[in-house]
C-alpha cells in the first residue's frame, strides 16, 4: 500500500481535471492528480478538435438568451455568463503552453483547439505548478474518517500493482462522463466512476434522464466528429434519397432510418474551405476512411449512431454553491461529472458549450477545494470507504449495454419500456453486489459504476412523465409545467428521487 497526503486530490486528467489542479495549484496548497490513464491522453477531448464558448463582451447576452431558448426553463442564466466570462480569461493565458492560430488579419483565435496538443499543454502546465501526477491510478473509492467526512480515496496501481492511499483535505472529482462503454472516441475511461464514489457518501445527481444523447459516426468507426455530416446526402441500402438535414432533428430521423435498415452518407456537398480546414481542425477525421480506401466526398459509406450518455448528454453530481461542491461537503466536481443543467437544461451543450463548462467548473471547483482544504486540520486516525460494490464481468457489461446502447429503448423512450429496462438493470445490480470481487478491481469498479449509472438515468426518464429537450416519451409527447423542475436521485441499492421546483406547481 502506497500512502500519500495532499491538500487536494484532483481524480482525473481531463479538461475538467487539468485545470482544477491548476486552480488548486495557484492557492499555494499541496495537489496530487490522479488519473486511470496518462494525463493528457484520456479522455474524450484529448482525442477531439474541441471548441470553446468564445464570447465577445458585447455578444454574451444575445448568446445567453439563445441558449435560454433550447434550455426547456431548466438552465441559469448567471452560470451560463460565469462560464463565459471564465473561459475568455482563462484561455490567453495558455499561450506559454500551446500555440494558438491567427487569421488573415493577424487576430489570435481562441474557439476552436486541437485536442491532442490542448491536453498535451495543460499537463505542462499541471506539472510546471508544481501538481504531482499519478498516472494509471484509477481511483475506486472515497474514504471517510471516524465522523463520517470524506477524507481522501484509495485506489489500484495498475502498472506496479498494489493499493495506493490519499488523505486530502478536498477531493474535486473530474472523472468524465458516462457512455457504457460504447464506440465513442476517448470514451474507454468515462465510466461514471465518479458518480458512484460520491453516491456511496450520499451524494445527490441531477439531469440524468437527459442522458440519452447520441452521435454520428461512419459504422465501424469510433470517430465521432459530426460537424461535416451535416452536410451529407443519405440514401436506403436501396440507393434512395433519404430526407435527413441537418438540424435539431437530425438524429431522430436518422435514427428512424436505422431502425428500418441501413443508411449510407457522402460527404460531397461539404464546402472547399471546410475540406481545406478539416486536417488543422480535426486531424483523425478522415483516418478511417483512409484506411480502408474510401474517398468519403465521392462515395457511399455506411454510418451509425454511437450513443453518448453523460458525455455530451447533461446528468451528473449535482452542484450546491459557486464553488461546484457536491452535497457532500468537501466533495467537489467538474467537468462531466457535474451535472450541466446549469448551463445546458435539458438539451445538450454540444461541443462549445461543455468544453467551457469543463474548464470553469474545473477552476471553480480546484479553488473552492483549495480554500476549504487550506481551513480543515489534518486528519490521521483510522479510513473507512463505503461498503462499494466489487463484482463485475463482462457478460453483466453487455446486459447493461442492452439495455442503454439501443436506439428504440433510449432514445425513443415510453413508460413500459423503462420500466423493462429498470427491472432489468435492478437484477444486474442485485448480481453485481453479489458477484465475488475479481483479481481486476477496475473492471468491477466500471461494471458497479455503469450500472448504477443506467439505474439512475432510467429512474428519472420513468419519473418525468412528459417530453422536454433530449427527453422524449411516445406515451406523454408534450411539456407539462407539473415538470418545471430539477430531478434529483440519489441512493446506491434503493435509489430515490424527489423533484426540486423551479417554478409554482409541484410534479406529481
Amino acid at each position: 500500500m502506497t500512502e500519500l497526503s495532499c491538500d487536494v486530490l484532483i481524480v482525473g486528467g481531463g479538461l475538467a481535471g487539468t485545470w482544477a489542479a491548476i486552480a488548486a495549484a495557484r492557492e499555494g496548497v499541496k495537489v496530487i492528480l490522479v488519473d486511470k490513464g496518462y494525463c493528457g491522453t484520456s479522455g474524450v477531448t484529448a482525442t477531439a478538435g474541441p471548441g470553446h464558448w468564445w464570447v465577445p463582451p458585447g455578444a454574451r447576452e444575445a448568446a445567453i438568451d439563445k441558449r435560454l431558448a433550447t434550455a426547456y426553463g431548466l438552465a441559469d442564466a448567471r452560470w451560463m455568463a460565469r462560464a463565459i466570462d471564465t473561459t475568455w480569461t482563462s484561455l490567453p493565458g495558455l499561450s506559454d503552453y500551446y500555440t494558438f492560430p491567427q487569421n488573415e488579419q493577424g487576430e489570435t483565435q481562441y474557439r476552436g483547439l486541437r485536442g491532442p496538443e490542448y491536453l498535451r499543454g495543460l499537463r505542462r502546465r499541471v506539472l510546471d505548478s508544481g501538481v504531482t501526477i499519478l498516472d494509471h491510478h484509477p481511483a475506486l473509492e472515497l474514504l471517510r474518517d471516524d465522523h463520517g467526512n470524506v477524507v481522501g480515496a484509495r485506489g489500484w496501481r495498475r502498472q506496479a500493482g498494489g493499493d495506493w492511499l490519499t488523505r486530502a483535505g478536498a477531493v474535486v472529482l473530474a472523472t468524465g462522463g458516462c457512455a457504457f462503454l460504447s464506440r465513442l472516441l476517448g470514451n474507454h475511461t468515462n465510466t461514471g466512476d465518479g458518480y458512484l464514489m460520491a453516491a456511496e457518501a450520499g451524494a445527490e445527481l441531477s439531469g440524468m434522464e437527459f442522458s440519452n444523447y447520441y452521435c454520428i459516426a461512419a459504422a465501424g468507426s469510433s470517430m465521432t466528429r459530426s460537424m461535416v455530416y451535416t452536410f451529407g446526402e443519405y440514401f436506403d441500402a436501396a440507393d434512395r434519397p433519404l430526407d435527413i438535414r441537418g438540424g435539431p432533428g437530425f438524429t431522430e430521423t436518422l435514427a428512424k432510418a436505422l431502425l428500418n435498415g441501413p443508411v449510407y452518407c457522402r460527404l460531397n456537398r461539404v464546402p472547399a474551405q471546410v475540406r481545406a480546414q478539416l486536417p488543422s481542425i480535426q486531424p483523425n477525421l478522415m483516418l478511417p476512411f483512409d484506411r480502408r480506401g474510401v474517398d468519403p466526398y465521392r462515395e457511399r459509406f455506411a454510418v451509425t449512431l454511437h450513443p453518448e450518455g453523460t458525455i455530451r448528454g447533461v446528468g451528473g453530481l449535482r452542484l450546491v454553491n459557486d464553488d461546484c461542491q457536491t452535497t457532500v461537503p468537501g466533495v467537489f466536481a467538474a467537468g462531466d461529472a457535474a451535472s450541466r443543467e446549469p448551463i445546458a437544461g435539458a438539451t445538450s451543450g454540444g461541443g462549445a458549450q461543455n468544453s467551457a463548462w469543463a474548464l470553469s467548473t474545473g477552476q471553480w471547483a480546484g479553488r473552492g477545494a483549495a480554500r476549504l482544504a487550506r481551513n480543515k486540520l489534518a486528519y490521521h486516525g483510522a479510513l473507512r470507504g463505503f461498503d462499494g460494490a466489487a463484482g463485475g464481468s463482462a457478460e453483466l457489461i453487455q446486459r447493461i449495454q442492452a439495455e442503454v446502447h439501443p436506439l428504440d429503448k433510449n432514445l425513443f423512450r415510453s413508460g413500459e419500456q423503462l420500466e423493462r429496462s429498470l427491472s432489468e438493470l435492478d437484477n444486474i445490480w442485485d448480481q453485481v453486489r453479489a458477484a465475488t470481487p475479481t483479481t481486476n478491481p477496475l473492471r468491477a469498479r466500471e461494471t458497479a459504476a455503469m450500472a448504477a449509472t443506467a439505474r439512475w438515468c432510467y429512474t428519472a426518464a420513468a419519473l418525468r412523465k412528459e417530453s422536454r429537450g433530449m427527453h422524449q416519451r411516445s406515451d406523454t409527447p408534450q411539456q407539462s409545467e407539473l415538470y418545471d423542475a430539477h430531478l434529483r436521485v440519489s441512493g446506491v441499492d434503493q435509489v430515490q428521487a424527489r423533484f426540486d421546483p423551479i417554478h409554482q406547481g409541484q410534479p406529481r
